[in-house]
């Protein structure tokens, strides 16, 4: 025995989360106890209650449960006992959640009784049923200490018959909270009063448990248990003003307006580059520019992290460039990305018998924070007139298809905003379909890479050689924990990547729709829908907009699809990317940063350069 006080020895490990999840010190030291023993006892105090409805009176969202107290002299706030351990049933990631409840024995049967569904029925009408219906029974936890962002995404789970039996109620007497038990690593739910319960009480719990300041947007997360009807609510959505493009962002300062036009003193040097993206390094072989290892004596900053200071750059470095705008956010963050775009839409901002938003090219996206109620009404209102309600929601400070999710569960997406920032996109369900002979019609999305030049004026490029991904499996409205059938990223999975040249594309193109000619009927539509995007971008003076800087020059990759609508094919914008991967760039066309260079920094295009002009001088 090494003399450790076993008390001591669990505060150290379980403090901060103890303190941040508000569990009151009166209860730490018997959950120290109980957990060390395994002491599940909340028997002895409740009992679980199964409710009868007479034939066609129970309603979609009525309980199935209750848990009542049968402790003969209740339960006391203030007795430091009264904290009771409550397992897991099932912890689960939502993509394996349909192979967990088909390979693990008996979770599918325990999942249906918990969820009040009969588990004689077909074992497909089952799953379907769990898979629907768990979103009114799960939580989530995460792991703030992790050291990647993918060990950090939430975890869901499904607590045991007893916490999945406690309603919920808005002046609730007790409180549940996730815990991780790090001594054995493994996770429960913590149950304990805030105020005194009687015998024979029912126990509650608040499930939106923190949402006080906005009675709609509480009125909303409530919908999988109470029903409530949003459809005149306004959903039309209103630019937010300055402040909200500052929010979270790191703070950066303007350039002095009177710095001189660094391209005149630099015209007919060697320009010195000092770059953070090997691949640049690599490949920029042109003799106009030169590599070094040292920042201070370059003339061209080509960074992968983000700069902030041009006020000092201007005063202090006024012949260097950098490869950033101030305030390009607004272009390569979602949320606000969709918020600039809207400018685009013209007075009508949706078509009221469609209910399609303006402008077209732009998928109908709502903040998940900031427009829950607004989403709501636009999600009830469709569904009212039987349209279409799938919708990809995704974090908008995330990449790779990380924390994704495709649905057309409206209780499914009101637990999301929970897990951190979301944007919910209309999804594209009727996409132009690329044919790939082994496996069928898939999705694929294209990447384009643009540069912008000049704020004032306007000035910005297309570089025209685009690139490509496939999803691996046959598309489909159907199998949305599908990753392979839905998505297209498959750089950062072990599934096998397709790549095809765009002049290949193309020839294949033309024989999948010769109706359609890419030169002449689809390109030109992606060059206006770009053009439209940059001139949202600076229609507004900063943060509303990107700042006019004459030392930076920037390069995005923008993604986009193609789908059908009743005028035959239009791109759709997903989004803009900072710094991206141009790795497959290089390897393709060797000269790609050599023409970017050229066209950004010496404002020369060769004849053969695949560059396009989206503002051309008259």
């Amino acid at each position: 025995m090494d003399g450790t006080d076993p008390y001591q020895a669990f505060l150290r490990n379980h403090q901060p989360q103890l303190v941040s999840s508000g569990v009151p010190q009166i209860f730490w030291s018997t959950l120290c106890t109980k957990l060390q023993r395994h002491t599940f006892d909340a028997g002895d105090s409740f009992e679980i209650v199964r409710l009868e409805y007479a034939e066609g009176e129970k309603e979609n969202n009525d309980p199935i449960w209750k848990v009542y107290i049968v402790k003969e002299d209740g339960i006391s706030a203030k007795d430091p006992n009264n904290i009771f351990l409550v397992d897991h049933a099932w912890t689960y990631d939502v993509k394996t959640a349909r192979r967990n409840l088909v390979q693990v024995p008996g979770l599918l049967d325990r999942m249906s009784n918990l969820m009040g569904f009969d588990k004689d029925r077909a074992e497909d009408e089952k799953l379907e049923f769990v898979l629907s219906e768990m979103w009114r029974f799960n939580s989530f936890f995460s792991l703030g200490n992790a050291s990647t962002i993918e060990e950090r995404l939430p975890i869901w789970y499904i607590m045991d018959e007893l916490g999945s039996a406690i309603n919920h109620s808005d002046d609730p007497n007790f409180r549940t909270v996730p815990f991780l038990y790090a001594s054995e690593g493994v996770t429960y739910t913590l149950l304990f009063p805030i105020k005194d319960v009687p015998f024979e009480a029912e126990i509650t719990r608040d499930y939106v448990e923190g949402v006080t300041n906005d009675p709609n947007k509480r009125r909303a997360l409530l919908l999988p248990w109470k029903t409530n009807n949003f459809i005149q609510e306004n959903f039309v959505q209103v630019e937010p003003d300055e402040s909200y493009f500052l929010s979270g962002h790191i703070e950066e300062t303007l350039p002095e307006e009177t710095v001189t036009n660094t391209l005149q003193i630099l015209e007919n040097t060697k320009l010195k580059v000092y770059s953070q993206y090997s691949f640049v390094n690599e490949y920029l072989n042109d003799p106009a520019f030169e590599i070094v290892s040292n920042e201070e004596e370059a003339d061209i900053l080509w960074l992968t992290t983000h700069f902030k200071d041009y006020k000092t750059l201007s005063t202090k470095s006024p012949r260097v460039f950098v490869n950033q705008f101030p305030f390009e956010h607004v272009l390569t963050v979602k949320d606000l990305l969709s918020i600039i775009c809207r400018r685009k839409a013209g007075e009508s901002k949706y078509d009221p018998l469609t209910l399609d938003t303006f402008p077209k090219w732009l998928p109908t996206t709502y903040n998940l924070s900031t427009e829950l109620v607004e989403f709501v009404s636009y999600f009830q209102n469709r569904e009212a007139k039987s349209l279409d309600n799938y919708w990809i929601c995704k974090p908008w400070n995330l990449a790779r298809g990380l924390d994704t999710h495709i649905t057309n569960n409206l209780y499914y997406i009101l637990k999301l905003p929970a897990t951190g920032p979301k944007v919910a996109q209309k999804y594209i369900f009727d996409p132009i379909l690329y044919l790939r002979t082994e496996i069928g019609k898939v999705k694929f999305d294209i990447r384009y890479v643009v540069l912008l030049k000049s704020v004032k004026p306007l000035s910005a490029y297309v570089y025209t050689n685009f690139f490509l991904r496939f999803a691996n499996k046959q598309f489909g409205l159907d199998n949305f924990d599908v990753y392979e059938q839905h998505f297209t990223v498959m750089n950062y999975s072990e599934e096998a990547l397709c790549h095809i040249k765009c002049e290949d594309f193309v020839k294949k193109w033309q024989q999948q729709y010769p109706l359609y000619p890419w030169k002449e009927h689809i390109e030109p539509k992606i060059m206006q829908m770009l053009k439209e995007v940059f001139e949202a971008a600076v229609a507004a003076e900063p943060p509303k907009g990107i700042a006019h800087s004459p030392q930076s020059r920037a390069l995005y990759a923008v993604d986009l699809m193609l789908q059908w609508d009743e005028e035959g094919m239009e791109p759709v914008l997903l989004e803009f990317n900072f710094s991206p991967d141009c790795k497959r760039a290089c390897e393709y066309y060797p000269n790609f940063y050599n023409d970017i260079f050229k066209c950004l920094f010496l404002d020369k295009v060769d004849a053969d350069a695949p560059i396009y002009d989206l503002f051309p001088k008259s």
